[in-house]
Parts: C-alpha cells; structure tokens; sequence
C-alpha cells in the first residue's frame, strides 16, 4: 500500500504558521484566488470565521464554502506596540474586529490606514494579502 502525500497548504498561511496541517488547506487555495472564505455547517447553519470542518453546534462534518464579503463594520481595534514571537518586525501594526453580518472576523488594519482616520463603525472590506516573505494573509481596507 503507498503512502499518501501529506497535504501542507496551510503553512502557507499568516506571517508565521504554526501549523501546517489543517482540515480547512482550501482556505489557503482561496486566499490565492483573492477570495476570503468561511464555512458553514449544512446541518444547523452555524457559520465559523476562521473556517471550521466540523461543526462545534451540532458536530457534523457536513460544511459548504462561503466567501467574506464587505461591507463590514469595525467593531473595535488597537495599535500593537509588543507583538509575539515571530511578530516583533511587523511592529507597530493595528488588528481589528469586524462584522461582517454573517460572521464577525478577526485580523489586521492594511498598514496604509493612518490611526488618525481609524474610527469604530466605519465601513471595512476584507481582502487578500500576500507578504513579503511569500506568506498569505488577509486584512481589512476602508471600504
């Protein structure tokens, strides 16, 4: 019997992966087509940010694709000054959380955004980004 090839697309992912392996590795295929991704379990309905394969409502492993879309609205934010490992040459860079209706999303400010025209309420968009080092990731831009 031959071995089956391992499937690592998700260490691709984020400026440092620590992990490689995932159940959702088409999330990674996604961010490549500029396209931000969710899931959603067929059973109950119950949507995930970042995406799950199973479901921890109902636990089904029974989910369907769906993509992030704006407009979305900043619930809240904050300037990182210390980062974690791996994180300290990005500094400072801002995170945020926006709703997105569907599901409420996690992730960075675009660098472009100055802290003066960052306001909570004010209208997002998510999108693709690639890093410099190759990595993929997403972050939020003005809508």
């Amino acid at each position: 019997m031959g071995r089956k090839e391992m499937d690592l697309r998700f260490g691709k992912f984020g400026t440092v992966s620590f992990t490689s392996m995932s159940k959702v590795n088409d999330f990674v295929d996604y961010l490549e087509q500029g396209r931000i991704m969710g899931t959603r379990c067929l059973k109950c309905g119950r949507t995930y940010f970042p995406p799950r394969a199973d479901c921890s409502e109902c636990l089904s492993s029974s989910i369907d694709w769906f993509e992030v879309k704006g407009p979305g609205k900043l619930m809240t934010w904050s300037l990182m000054k210390f980062g974690p490992v791996g994180f300290e040459d990005d500094l400072p860079y801002s995170i945020a959380v926006v709703d997105f209706e569907e599901v409420k999303v996690f992730g960075r400010l675009a660098p472009e955004l100055s802290e003066d025209e960052v306001q909570v309420g004010m209208a997002m968009d998510i999108k693709a980004n690639e890093l410099p080092n190759g990595q993929l990731n997403y972050v939020f831009v003005r809508r």
